[in-house]
């Protein structure tokens, strides 16, 4: 009797659902953790770069008088300032998650400004003006290559100008004035050639305003003016006006004019009064000659 024949097999196929749940799980954790998985961090926090982080909180430590009430500025907040574009503290502005712009005028701080500011590498404006900072600005700021404004202006900033700032090649605006600088402006300044606004007016600087910034031509490099120099005594050369007197006041030329008087005048007496003694010196000599001829017998 023959064998009844087996059954035919049906194929079998994975579930469409079964096959997609690693791939939906995986883009699943994606979305809900992007900030852990991306950077590293706990609780999808993203820390700062290393230097900014160094930069605000060393500069939130120089300050000094109203620096607490700057919203936000703290430890926690220095370790993640930015996020993005999105920017957690007063006065900064973000970029990728980096600080690119710090703006804190007319908040009346004291103290100094950090040398740290130089490790926020990626900073392209910095305005601390109308403030009462005092001290000196840090060479160190050599180190912020892309910056491109730097207004210190209204301040208590005292010493020289550091000719390191040559170094930040991308410069657009100098604005230093109404401080307590000295010494001469540095001649590397004017190899600055994207330069713009340059006003160190109104501080103590002294010397030859360098020729470079004095005379620059082209049609991409602006002229300054005198107001760009003014109110600095020992400063001088163009574009400043000719100096008048220089060096001499008006109470010393009404002297000197009245020394001169005066020792003419004195002189004159002197010589009348010799003139007169020698008058008589020979008037008195020829009368005794006079009287001795009288003496004298006839031969």
């Amino acid at each position: 009797m023959a064998e009844a024949a087996a059954p035919p097999r049906i194929p079998t196929f994975a579930s469409p659902t079964r096959a997609a749940a690693p791939l939906f799980l995986l883009v699943l954790l994606l979305l809900l953790q992007p900030q852990q998985l991306l950077h590293g961090q706990p609780g999808g926090v993203a820390r700062a770069d290393p230097g900014d982080e160094a930069c605000l909180s060393n500069l939130y430590n120089s300050f000094q008088g109203s620096k607490n009430t700057l919203k936000n500025w703290t430890k926690t907040t220095f370790a993640a300032p930015c996020n993005g574009f999105t920017s957690y503290l007063q006065g900064a502005t973000c970029n990728n998650g980096r600080v690119y712009k710090l703006s804190l005028p007319n908040l009346s701080l004291g103290g100094t400004i950090s040398p740290f500011l130089s490790n926020c590498t990626n900073l392209q404006s910095l305005d601390l003006s109308s403030n009462a900072l005092d001290g000196a600005i840090p060479p160190d700021l050599q180190s912020l290559v892309n910056l491109a404004v730097l207004n210190l202006s209204a301040n208590r900033l005292s010493g020289p100008i550091p000719p390191q700032l040559a170094l930040c090649a991308y410069l657009n605006v100098i604005d230093l004035h109404g401080n307590l600088l000295s010494g001469p402006i540095p001649e590397q300044l004017g190899l600055l050639v994207r330069l713009s606004t340059f006003d160190v007016s109104y501080n103590r600087l002294g010397g030859p305003i360098p020729f470079l910034l004095a005379n620059r031509t082209g049609t991409t490099l602006p002229r300054f003016n005198a107001s760009s120099f003014a109110g600095n005594r020992d400063l001088y050369g163009f574009p400043l006006p000719p100096p008048r007197g220089r060096g001499l006041s008006v109470l010393a030329i009404v002297g000197i004019g009245l020394g001169s008087g005066l020792l003419s005048l004195v002189l004159s007496f002197t010589a009348v009064c010799i003139w007169l003694r020698v008058t008589e010196e020979r008037r008195m000599i020829a009368g005794e000659e006079a009287k001795i001829s009288q003496l004298m017998p006839d031969y």
